[in-house]
């Protein structure tokens, strides 16, 4: 069978404050309409939270309040998609609909008029949310923090928006957040919620401590989005106040639906995830450890505790569902430690797709088990427990092994109607800066990352949909002419549609942008197969790997037509001998171990001193170690015995003129 063409695609003092601002509250929650009959459902998003961590901290008796969920209630893996991104996750979860209808396909969209970059908006968003569903159903919400809720909606309740926990980032701090528009719905509720907020100042090292173990000078650094101890307390404190807000709301308001989003385990994953039960670290990841080796795991703990926090306030009538948007996989020690020093060394590349679902309470069967629940069957599952009918135009289904709820099929067509949205220059000038800083600095929105229209694209790609591709891809190429990964993504839908000629034609130009994009040669590979002409795709499929040894859709067709995917293997014995020194160089920098590296690299340059490979891996160690020079002269050793190299060349040309998070891979 022919390989596949490819494309593209792709978060005390105070105890006393809170207890006085209830009386300030009575006022705002008595004049709600509260109607205590109803039967009432709690949404609890947790970020990032993998099942396989959950079951092993339940096993090991950590997660108490996880464990009564499973023991009393129904639980399962909810099936994330591609790409795994928040925002499109938690909107998906929140429509019912897949992106390329809810229109949310990254974190950052382009204002039109300015050309600026701006977080994704509510207005971004083409189909309604279970909120406005169940608003114009009558029904009482109430929504904290979730993703793409800014500027907040009119809805029968409450919106506390994700922009709110952003504005005590700034400077002058509650004087911004005065003048800050659509924070809240109703306007009022930003006011009257405001002592329920905490700030990362106003975490102490007392409560930090449970997480972090560093002293008190550290703890006095003022916030940077740079600083790792900055970021956890950022994520805590947020945290803090979705959990305080949540469960004001839920006593004061008494919504039929509480939806409450909250990104503690996600950022902290990002963070200190490396650092998970890993052994054997030394040097700066040592030193990383000894402060946050148990950060991730007292997140989890901390998750825990918010769903016994929730579980407790539940009545009779009331159900609680517990979800994740994706899984995380912990103790990975990247390839490039240096990456290991802020947020940006992850994106999304280490999200896994399996996230979690936990279902207790009013109508659960106890001891259920999901049959591969995926996330587009959340909101048909919610309108089920409140008594509406899921839509026809929603793909989802309703969990009906695990909920004795109503299975007849669905007699809704749709709940779209036309909506009243403002343009999508919509900005928030005061905040704005401050979430794309800290966009940057989790790693996701760095030069190559894909923005929301790519994202679509891709995903129409991979539904089989090749004219919609091929039309959305060539209208980012008309924008973007200079960009390789689109001109490649362009020729994949083309060679879907067996436009080969003009495929290889993109893709001659793709390879004239970047010459070691693998993807570009990889689908050159495809189309030579395609062709008939089995030793030049092998050359491509080669060289594809050549570039990227982990580039799985290239190793899997070279084995299939060659029965290998061996590219550049030592000839000698002493090339062996030096590339195994060489694997135990990159395993020891990984550690941390620059010393034990460099001296493995030695080694194997006196073996076989005129073995390229060494002197690629001398050149990634002098580069971790912060030695750019070292780093460059090991390159042009690499070059110089290898002067076909294009990568070699391009991460030259790379260091001696760097762009800003550069490294030579």
């Amino acid at each position: 069978m022919l390989d596949r063409l490819r494309a593209s695609s792709y978060r005390s003092a105070m105890g006393m404050r809170y207890l006085l601002v209830l009386a300030a509250l009575a006022s705002f929650a008595l004049g709600c309409g509260a109607n205590p009959s109803t039967e009432r459902i709690v949404v609890l998003g947790l970020d990032g939270v993998d099942p396989r961590i959950v079951d092993l901290l339940m096993a090991e008796g950590k997660m108490p309040n996880f464990a009564r969920l499973r023991q009393e209630g129904a639980y399962g893996r909810l099936l994330s998609s591609e790409p795994m991104l928040s925002p499109i996750l938690w909107t998906t979860i929140a429509t019912g609909k897949p992106p390329q209808e809810h229109g949310i396909g990254h974190f950052v969209a382009v204002n039109e008029k300015t050309g600026e970059q701006l977080p994704v908006t509510s207005q971004m968003r083409r189909v309604k949310a279970i909120w406005n569903i169940l608003s114009d159903a009558g029904r009482r919400v109430a929504v904290v923090g979730w993703w793409a809720t800014w500027p907040a909606e009119t809805v029968r309740g409450t919106i506390v928006s994700d922009h709110v926990c952003y504005h005590f980032l700034l400077s002058d701090g509650a004087a911004e957040e005065g003048r800050a528009p659509g924070i809240t719905f109703p306007a009022e509720a930003q006011a009257e919620l405001a002592p329920l907020i905490r700030r990362p100042g106003d975490v102490t090292l007392a409560e930090a401590a449970r997480f972090v173990h560093v002293g008190a000078e550290a703890f006095a650094r003022p916030f940077a989005f740079s600083d790792d101890l900055s970021q956890f307390r950022w994520a805590l404190a947020t945290a803090e106040s979705y959990r305080r807000i949540g469960l004001h709301l839920w006593e004061r308001e008494r919504p039929d639906l509480l939806m409450v989003y909250v990104e503690g385990v996600d950022s902290t994953s990002h963070l200190f995830g490396h650092l998970f039960r890993a052994s054997g670290l030394a040097g700066e990841l040592a030193a990383q450890q000894e402060h946050y080796g148990g950060t991730v795991e007292e997140m989890y703990r901390y998750a825990d505790g918010l769903v016994g926090d929730f579980t407790r306030v539940l009545d009779r009538r009331s159900t609680l569902v517990v979800l994740s948007d994706h899984g995380f996989e912990l103790g990975a020690v990247p390839d490039d430690p240096s990456k290991t020093r802020d947020m940006r060394r992850v994106s999304e590349r280490y999200h896994r797709r399996e996230g979690i679902v936990y279902l207790y309470g009013n109508r659960v069967r106890p001891r259920g088990r999901l049959d591969q629940p995926r996330q587009l069957d959340v909101t048909p599952t919610l309108l089920a427990l409140a008594g509406l009918a899921p839509a026809r135009d929603m793909p989802g289904r309703v969990w009906t092994e695990a909920l004795d709820v109503n299975a007849e099929p669905p007699s809704v067509a749709s709940y779209e109607t036309e909506r009243s949205r403002g343009g999508e220059g919509a900005t928030d000038a005061a905040v704005d800066p401050a979430i794309l800083e800290r966009l940057r600095s989790l790693g996701y929105l760095g030069a190559r990352s894909p923005e929301g229209d790519r994202n679509l694209a891709a995903l129409h790609f991979e539904a089989g949909r090749y004219a919609e591709a091929v039309e959305a891809y060539e209208g980012l190429v008309r924008q973007h002419p200079e960009d390789s990964g689109l001109q490649t993504s362009l020729a994949g839908a083309l060679g879907a549609l067996g436009r080969l000629d003009e495929a290889l034609e993109h893709l001659d130009v793709a390879l004239r942008l970047d010459p070691i994009n693998p993807e570009a040669h990889h689908n050159r590979a495809v189309i030579f197969e395609r062709q008939g002409k089995r030793e030049a795709a092998s050359e491509e499929y080669r060289t594809a790997l050549r570039y990227n040894p982990q580039y799985e859709p290239s190793r899997e067709a070279l084995i299939r037509l060659t029965g290998s995917a061996r590219v550049n293997q030592p000839q000698t014995d002493a090339e062996k001998l030096a590339a195994a020194l060489a694997e135990q160089a990159s395993q020891a920098a990984r550690r941390g171990d620059y010393p034990a590296a460099l001296k493995a690299l030695d080694e194997a340059a006196r073996i076989a001193p005129r073995y390229a490979l060494v002197y690629q891996y001398r050149s990634n160690v002098a580069y971790l170690m912060g030695d750019r020079q070292g780093a460059i002269a090991a390159l042009r050793k690499a070059l110089e015995l290898e002067p076909d190299n294009a990568l070699y060349r391009t991460n030259l040309q790379r260091l001696e003129q760097p762009h800003p998070g550069f490294n030579p891979g």
